[in-house]
């Protein structure tokens, strides 16, 4: 069964079945199945419910990985506001109920299974991550959790997700196996990708219009009420922000030297350099056949060719300690030998072995000049929490008596930031990221009204920051006077862009009415460019045209005038007629349809397997709490609700 499995996950109908599926668990996380009570999660789909805390690590995953791809910061607030924390919601609900009806259908792996796919998949791992034992290759159960813990997952909830997608794998893959799309489709597409397109077009020339008169204030005014949204700048709010952080108190801390030599006094036995022995170690069926290893050993036989002489390979260990043996008996054994001798049979608690030490590493006790760097930047670094840990003593104690942030920050000895204004985003007037401000901060400092203070926050161990709001300045639009060049130039060049268009109209009217396109270009003082052969399979190469001219060169039926903005930045207008279309040879079709045979196949799985999730959505009566959801990412969803209540009521009015 793994094997057809392995199989099929290498087939390009797998590629394409499942495609979503890795991108979603890759964004989203993984499903924990049968979690927390019906109806009391998120999602509840079938006998599934995601809880707070699942939808919270899956929202959090694709948080970072907007904010990776992105380069700037997304709080939840923001999430809600442009509507992701729906998107994601909606995502999950869909995954959650084909999952759940796929199990319901009794489509279920193994144990077995499982467990094979885990070890497959762990050995995929880089050699020092995987969680196997490096001397026994027995797959290490305490290592394999501890690396889940260091991406927020249990082996419970890994497996579950593994349980998912190999029932999905599984179930899809017999739907794929059996079904075989009609060579039409095939045909058809090669059909509509190859139909050529002759076109003939001219540009207006700027020239041929009267260029507008430069506006007045009046009509600058008009122009701004009419593009309010996208001239209006956000809220913006100047900060002070104090940071008491160890990390920085570090550079100012010198050790004490009594400290420094308690900390390794504390320590030296665990900085001492081990001994250590190399060996080579050669399993043995039983004793008897052990002992006849050793006799040969004794006798300078080489360690290799008396392994081989047994059927068995010898095992070499280099510069290990004693504790690094896994079996107890034969590090025994081990250290009680010198260089180049050998051991008798051993029975060791792994089996029954022989052994010839090759190297002999004595141990070192550690000194203190030896390790001093690394005990004083340890010390440095305890002392530097101390001192931080009281720079917020003394500032607490001062902000209780009274004092403002700058002022407890003063008697504290800790530094304040004051910032330009900035946005919810973080961004600067220019639109530029503000180093230093996390989504912490700015969730923290938009809670707060104008001259208030944060209460003290311990973003991580040894780092603790507050903000207060010195001004808040009002969402609204720039004086006239402050962008009127600029204005000015965007009003212009819209006005020019209108009066083009008229002319294109007007220009094209005449040639709808019968006269070539050829005499009405030459009276515009332009000339008619042609384009042939213009095809879906070749529009990459005619990007340059402009999108705009493009699409309506490829929705004209023959014969039929249009305008349409030209150029990659639309910044021209064209008069254009489609002369013909031509049907691509019966030849080109077979050998594309030929060609698009699997591509088309596989478009069909795709939509069957997307109609699929929402079938399940539907016959399971998924439901989704959007409120719950919002609140386990963080979001006041009551204070959300008013200012939703406010905007339906201002947009009533």
């Amino acid at each position: 069964m793994l094997a057809g499995f392995r199989t099929f996950a290498k087939s390009p109908f797998a590629v394409l079945l499942f495609g979503l599926l890795i991108v979603s668990f890759a964004i989203f996380g993984i499903s924990d199945v049968f979690k927390g009570p019906r109806g009391s999660g998120v999602i509840s789909a079938g006998s599934r419910t995601m809880t707070p805390q699942d939808f919270k690590l899956r929202f959090d995953n694709y948080r970072k990985a907007m904010e990776q791809r992105n380069g700037t910061t997304i709080t939840p607030d923001q999430a809600v506001e442009q509507g992701v924390d729906r998107q994601i919601l909606q995502e999950l609900a869909l995954q959650e109920s084909i999952a759940a009806a796929i199990h319901d259908m009794g489509v279920a792996p193994s144990d077995k299974l499982v467990g094979n796919v885990v070890r497959e998949q762990m050995s995929q791992l880089p050699p020092t991550q995987r969680p196997f034992d490096p001397i026994t290759g027995k797959f290490d159960s305490k290592t394999y959790a501890a690396l889940l813990a260091q991406n927020n997952l249990t082996p419970q909830a890994y497996e579950a997700s593994l349980r998912d997608e190999i029932a999905q794998t599984h179930f899809f893959t017999a739907v794929a196996d059996g079904f075989k799309a009609p060579r039409i489709y095939a045909a058809l597409q090669g059909a509509y990708g190859l139909e050529a397109r002759d076109v003939g077009a001219f540009a207006i020339n700027p020239a041929s219009v009267p260029r507008p008169a430069p506006p007045t204030d009046a009509q600058l005014t008009a122009f701004m009420n009419e593009n309010r949204e996208r001239l209006t700048r956000p809220e913006t709010r100047v900060l002070s922000i104090v940071r008491i952080s160890a990390k920085a108190l570090e550079p100012s801390v010198t050790p004490n030297p009594a400290d420094v030599q308690k900390a390794f006094d504390f320590r030296k036995d665990s900085l001492a350099k081990p001994e250590t022995r190399s060996l080579v170690q050669i399993q043995a069926p039983d004793l008897k056949t052990a002992a006849a290893m050793a006799d040969r050993l004794k006798k300078g036989e080489d360690p290799a060719a008396v392994a081989k002489a047994y059927g068995k390979t010898a095992l070499v260990l280099a510069d290990k300690p004693k504790t690094a043996l896994p079996d107890r008996k034969v590090a025994e054994a081990a250290f009680s030998l010198a260089a180049g001798q050998s051991s008798g049979a051993i029975q060791g608690d792994l089996g029954v072995s022989v052994i010839k030490v090759t190297k002999v590493t004595p141990g070192a006790a550690a000194t203190l000049e030896s390790v001093r760097p690394q005990i004083e930047a340890e010390v440095r670094a305890q002392a530097a929490q101390s001192k931080a840990y009281d720079q917020t003593q003394a500032y607490q104690d001062a902000h209780d008596a009274g004092a403002n942030l700058v002022a407890a920050a003063s008697k504290a000895g800790a530094m304040v930031v004051t910032t330009a204004p900035v946005t919810a985003q973080g961004a600067d007037q220019t639109g530029q990221p503000v180093a230093g401000l996390t989504p912490e901060i700015l969730k923290t400092a938009f809670g707060l009204g104008q001259g208030a203070d944060s209460d003290l926050i311990e973003a991580r161990k040894g780092e603790y920051y507050a903000v207060r709001v010195e001004k808040v300045i009002p969402a609204a639009m720039p004086p006239l006077a402050e962008i009127k060049p600029q204005l000015t130039a965007v009003w212009m060049g819209q006005e020019l862009g209108k009066r083009l268009k008229a002319k294109a109209d007007e220009l094209a009217a005449r040639v709808k009415k019968g006269e070539t396109l050829d005499a009405v270009a030459a009276s515009a003082q332009s000339k008619v460019q042609h384009v042939d052969g213009l095809s879906r399979e070749n529009v990459q190469q005619h990007m340059g045209l402009g999108r705009e001219f493009l699409v309506a060169a490829f929705n004209a039926k023959p014969g039929e005038v249009f305008t349409a903005r030209a150029g990659q930045q639309g910044e021209a207008y064209v008069v254009a007629k489609l002369d013909k279309v031509r049907a691509a040879p019966a030849a080109d079709v077979a050998r594309a349809s030929v060609m698009l045979q699997t591509q088309a196949a596989s478009g069909l799985v795709r939509d069957l397997g997307d109609a699929a999730r929402n079938a399940a959505k539907v016959q399971l009566k998924t439901k989704s709490n959007l409120t719950l959801a919002r609140q386990a990412i963080g979001v006041d969803t009551d204070a959300l609700a008013k200012a939703q209540g406010g905007k339906a009521g201002k947009k009533a009015e």
